[in-house]
C-alpha cells in the first residue's frame, strides 16, 4: 500500500494536536523576532543540544548582542560564556564569529535568503540551511533533523537510510504546500509522541496510518 496517499490526512491531524505540544525553540524565535539572522544563529547553538538549553543560550547572547554589528564585536571567550553548555560550545562560539565576519564582508550584514549560499558558511549544513530558508524568510525548505528522518521511516512514506536522502525523497513526494509546516509539526511529534525508542502508539493520533517500520516496542 502506497502510504504516502495519507499525507494530506496525516498532516491536518498533526496541525491540529499542535497546540497540545510544545513549541520548539527556533519555531518560538522565528515567530517572536522574524530575524533570518537570529534563526541562523539559534540553529548553530541547537546542534546536539537540547531544546531548553538552546532557547536559554540565545536569550542570553541575544541580551548582549542581539544583531551582525554587535555580536561581530564580541571576543570567542564571551560568546562561550554566553552559550555555555550548548553541545561544543567552543567550538560554536568560533564558528558564530566567523560567521558575523563573513556577514558584514560579504553580505553587508545582510543573512542570505539562498541554500546554496548559505551551505558556504562554515558550520551551516542542509538542516540549518533549510531552518533558516522556513523560519528566517518564509521560503520553501525541508529541514531534516533526527525526528524529520525517523518519523517519514516509520510511517512506511519513504526508506533511507540518512537525513540527507529523506530530504531527497521527500522533496519528491512531500506536496510544497506541506514543507513550512513539516519540521515544527514533525519534531513536535517526534518529542512527544512518536519517540526514538518505545513510542507511544497507544495514544498516537495518527496510529491507523503508521506501518511502525523498525518499531519492536511501543507504548
Amino acid at each position: 500500500m502506497d502510504q504516502t496517499k495519507h499525507i494530506a490526512t496525516i498532516m491536518r491531524i498533526l496541525k491540529s494536536a499542535r497546540n497540545t505540544f510544545q513549541t520548539p525553540s527556533l519555531t518560538k524565535i522565528a515567530e517572536i523576532t522574524r530575524d533570518p539572522f537570529k534563526v541562523l544563529i539559534s540553529c548553530i547553538l541547537s546542534l546536539r543540544t537540547k531544546d531548553a538549553v538552546t532557547a536559554k543560550a540565545s536569550a542570553r547572547l541575544y541580551a548582549i548582542a542581539d544583531d551582525v554589528n554587535s555580536m561581530v564585536n564580541l571576543d570567542a571567550r564571551t560568546i562561550q560564556k554566553a552559550i555555555y553548555p550548548v553541545g561544543f560550545y567552543k567550538t560554536k562560539a568560533k564558528t558564530i564569529k566567523h560567521i558575523c565576519e563573513r556577514l558584514l564582508k560579504e553580505y553587508g550584514g545582510i543573512v542570505p535568503d539562498t541554500i546554496e549560499e548559505l551551505l558556504t558558511f562554515s558550520g551551516v549544513g542542509r538542516k540549518t540551511a533549510n531552518i533558516v530558508l522556513v523560519y528566517g524568510f518564509n521560503k520553501k525548505g525541508l529541514p531534516i533533523d533526527i525526528h524529520c528522518h525517523r518519523i517519514p521511516n516509520r510511517l512506511g512514506w519513504i526508506t533511507t537510510k540518512t537525513p540527507a536522502e529523506t530530504e531527497i525523497l521527500l522533496r519528491k513526494s512531500l506536496p510544497k504546500r506541506y514543507w513550512n509546516d513539516f519540521n515544527t509539526l514533525f519534531v513536535q511529534f517526534g518529542q512527544h509522541i512518536c519517540k526514538p525508542v518505545s513510542p507511544f502508539c497507544s495514544t498516537c493520533p495518527i496510529s491507523g496510518y503508521c506501518q511502525k517500520k523498525g518499531v519492536i516496542k511501543h507504548r
